[in-house]
C-alpha cells in the first residue's frame, strides 16, 4: 500500500498533481478533513479494500481543521501505518501571477491583497513542509515536467532529492536571467558566429558542438564547472534548497552557451537529480531578422 498526502501552497499545482496521480492508478480524494484521515486509512489498509495506492489532497481550504493534519499523521505512524507527504510549492511571484491569471480568490483572503494570503499560508504550512518526504517547486515547471517529476517518484521509484535543477543558456545582450542562482560567462571561448558557414546554426547542431568543444579551454571549463556543481548540490540539498537555476551565457545565447549548457545537462542526467534544460535566447536573432 502506498498512502500519500498531497498538500502545499494554493496555486502550486495540488489539483493537477492529484489528477496526474489518478492517471497512474492512485485512488484520489481531494479536500478530506484531516480528522477523517485515520478512519479513511483503516478502510484503505484493510485486506479486502482492493486499493493499493491512495492520494489525499489536504490543504488550507479546510480552515481550522487543517491544524490537525500533523497530529493525524503522527497518530497513523504510531499505529504502524506507512505514509508519505508530497508538498507542492512555488515562489510568491509565480503564485500571485497564477491567481491573477485565473481570477481566483486566495482561500485565505476574502478581500485585499493576494500576497497577504500567501504570507499567511506559508506560516500555516511551515511544519507540514518540514514533514514532507517530497517537495516539488513548480515555479518553473511546465505541466509535462511536473508529470515527469511525479512519475519519477511514484511510478519509476527513482531516488528523489527534493531538488530540481534547471540548466539555462542565455545571451548577455538580452539580459541576465532574473531567477538564476549561478551565472557563468563563456564569452572567453572562440565564437563560431564569425565563421560564415556556422553563423546561422545553433549549439544544438553537431557542427557548432564540434567547433566549441574542439578548444581545450572549453573542455577544461566544463570539467571544472561539473566538479563545482557536484560539490555544491549536496550542500544545497542539506540547506533545504529545492530549486537551482544554473545559467550559462554567451553574447547572443545561440552558440557557445547552448553547447556548454547541453554538456552540463547531459552530465547531470547521469545522476539522480531531476534536471531540466532551457535555451532562452536561441531563436531571438533569427526572429529579429524576420
Amino acid at each position: 500500500m502506498r498512502f500519500v498526502i498531497v498538500t502545499g501552497m494554493s496555486g502550486a499545482g495540488k489539483s493537477i498533481s492529484l489528477k496526474m496521480l489518478e492517471d497512474i492508478g492512485f485512488f484520489c480524494v481531494d479536500n478530506l478533513p484531516p480528522v477523517l484521515i485515520n478512519k479513511f486509512a483503516q478502510i484503505c489498509f484493510s485486506p479486502d479494500s482492493g486499493i493499493d495506492k491512495v492520494a489525499l489532497g489536504i490543504d488550507t481550504r479546510g480552515g481550522n481543521l487543517f491544524a490537525e493534519l500533523l497530529n493525524e499523521i503522527k497518530k497513523l505512524e504510531n499505529e504502524g501505518y506507512e505514509l508519505e507527504v508530497l508538498f507542492l510549492d512555488a515562489n510568491d511571484q509565480t503564485l500571485v501571477k497564477r491567481f491573477k491569471e485565473t481570477r481566483r480568490k486566495h482561500p485565505l483572503v476574502s478581500e485585499g491583497r493576494i500576497q497577504n494570503g500567501i504570507d499567511k499560508e506559508r506560516k500555516i504550512l511551515e511544519q507540514a513542509k518540514k514533514r514532507a518526504n517530497f517537495i516539488i517547486d513548480t515555479s518553473k515547471l511546465l505541466t509535462r515536467e511536473l508529470k515527469s517529476e511525479l512519475a519519477k517518484i511514484f511510478l519509476e521509484g527513482k531516488k528523489y532529492e527534493n531538488l530540481i535543477i534547471t540548466v539555462l543558456s542565455f545571451g548577455f545582450k538580452y539580459g541576465i536571467p532574473s531567477d538564476a542562482d549561478l551565472v557563468f560567462d563563456v564569452r572567453f571561448i572562440p565564437n563560431p558566429f564569425y565563421i560564415p558557414e556556422l553563423k546561422e546554426k545553433s549549439g544544438n547542431e553537431k557542427e557548432i558542438k564540434d567547433y566549441v568543444l574542439k578548444w581545450d579551454v572549453s573542455n577544461k571549463f566544463i570539467d571544472k564547472l561539473d566538479d563545482m556543481i557536484n560539490f555544491l548540490i549536496p550542500n544545497y540539498i542539506q540547506e533545504g534548497k529545492n530549486q537551482l537555476v544554473i545559467a550559462i551565457g554567451c553574447t547572443g545565447g545561440k552558440h557557445r552557451s547552448v553547447t556548454l549548457a547541453n554538456e552540463l545537462y547531459n552530465r547531470l542526467l547521469k545522476q539522480d537529480y531531476s534536471t531540466n534544460i532551457y535555451h532562452r535566447d536561441i531563436e531571438k536573432d533569427s526572429k529579429l531578422k524576420n
